[in-house]
């Protein structure tokens, strides 16, 4: 069978799926009443491994920003009242205490990601209160790696310093485009300077691992908006860059994404040019692909982790190391114990209230199952590594026999070898991962949703 060319296969796979920072993702947990004396028992029983081996992660989401992004999917509270943040800082201490109550031993802070919002929203006082609060009765792991996403516009020394000494040396910029016209329509208006000098602070306090967002598809973009956002980004040369596509999903995320039309947006072979475009220059630029969507030079630890088949993807995105336990603390953050997902109450009024009634804030969330763990160590492998074996013996057989077709018509598409049960996802394949990684998602294909719950894959 003659091979697709890139332009069929971009037709035929540009279809709604799913990013895979979890597996079962969202729509498909079954726990919308995850019970607490449930959630509590896995977090127990992986506390027991996690912390006497790799330590413990938390994720920490401070949702507060001053300005609207309307390109933005994230849980947010858009205030310019600065007297908001002692109040859910306080909040989240105590949170983080009822797990601390909860915990047989002594956490050891391995992981620590403050995301949002923007958290740079908050005080250098103010962070510092809080990273007190969460290191009273814990310790900080071995080889521990703590980081945060900043606002270019609002990232100040005093803050980066107070997170040094309590031992960030990571934080990731939300560029997405520098072309004037696209900051405008998706209000994000951050110069070059803005971003220079935040990076030129972040190095000189002591960063050494400084992350860059690019969106590509974004409303009014264009390739030569890409090819001048990239050039300045080479002046900059970040040690990390996430280069993703936009997800334009208003029907979830409401009035913010309705800024902009649909006849807006770059599509199909159009925005694929985009990603193909930057992704050469990134080449040029001597980074290295990393899993999907991520780049890295290689003197960051990110590059070592691929290299050394340690690398994973959690609801963050790629990290250079894995622990079973990761605790979300904040509105809307999510807790993975491996076996089981929970995820926090939305509004921050919902939050309060729960904590005020000495109860873990926690709305839903999913125990994996035998098959959900399964399919979950395929995919992981598939998105960090590229290639995975699949056992017989370890799937149903009719579960076998849909996958087995699914990655013989890949293969007739030449973008992956599957043989003895080995998928090795080709150069040419690697745009079309989540594609290869719906094929192993038996929940998709047992109940395929009847309205579009996810973007487009491509």
């Amino acid at each position: 069978m003659e091979k697709l060319i890139l332009k069929d296969l971009i037709s035929k796979y540009n279809v709604p799926g799913p990013r895979y920072t979890s597996y079962p993702t969202v729509p498909y947990w079954e726990g919308e009443g995850l019970s607490e004396e449930t959630w509590k028992a896995h977090v127990k029983s992986s506390f027991a491994v996690s912390n006497s081996s790799q330590g413990i992660s938390l994720y920490i989401h401070l949702p507060f920003c001053e300005s609207l992004c309307t390109f933005c999917g994230c849980n947010k509270r858009i205030t310019k009242n600065h007297s908001v943040e002692e109040v859910y800082l306080k909040a989240v201490v105590k949170e983080w205490k009822m797990y601390r109550s909860i915990l047989p031993g002594i956490p050891k802070i391995t992981d620590i990601h403050f995301g949002g919002g923007s958290p740079t929203f908050f005080s250098a006082e103010n962070l510092g209160k809080l990273l007190d609060g969460i290191f009273e009765g814990a310790e900080k792991g071995e080889n521990a790696s703590f980081s945060i996403e900043g606002h270019p516009n609002y990232t100040r020394e005093d803050q980066l310093v107070t997170l040094y000494n309590y031992g960030f040396r990571r934080i990731s910029f939300g560029i997405q485009d520098f072309d004037p016209r696209v900051q405008e329509v998706i209000n994000r208006i951050q110069p070059f300077e803005n971003v220079e000098n935040a990076t030129y602070l972040a190095r000189k306090v002591g960063f050494t691992s400084v992350n860059y967002d690019i969106i590509y598809g974004l409303p009014l973009q264009k390739e030569e908006s890409i090819i001048d956002t990239i050039q300045k980004v080479g002046k900059l040369r970040p040690d990390r860059i996430a280069f993703y596509s936009y997800a334009h999903v208003p029907w979830i995320k409401g009035v913010g994404q309705r800024k902009f039309t649909e006849e807006d947006l770059p599509k199909g072979p159009e925005k694929r040019k985009l990603y193909e475009t930057g992704k050469e220059m990134l080449g040029d630029l001597r980074y290295e692909e990393i899993g999907m969507d991520h780049f890295a030079l290689i003197t960051d630890k990110l590059y070592n982790s691929m290299k050394e088949k340690n690398l994973h993807r959690n609801f963050m995105g790629y990290v250079d190391s894995k622990t079973e336990l990761m605790i979300g603390l904040g509105v809307s953050s999510i807790s993975d114990s491996w076996t089981c997902f929970a995820q926090n109450v939305k509004s921050v009024e919902a939050y309060y209230k729960l904590l005020e009634e000495k109860k873990l804030p926690i709305f839903r969330g999913h125990e994996l199952n035998p098959e959900d763990l399964l399919v979950r160590k395929h995919i992981l492998e598939l998105i960090c590594n590229f290639e995975t074996k699949l056992n017989l013996s370890d799937w149903n057989e009719n579960d076998f026999e849909k996958i087995e077709w699914s990655m013989r018509d890949f293969v007739n598409d030449g973008i992956l070898t599957f043989q003895d049960g080995i998928i090795k996802v080709l150069e040419e394949g690697k745009p079309f991962i989540r594609n290869i990684c719906m094929a192993l998602d038996l929940r998709l294909f047992r109940a395929k949703p009847e309205t579009q719950l996810f973007s487009m894959t491509i």
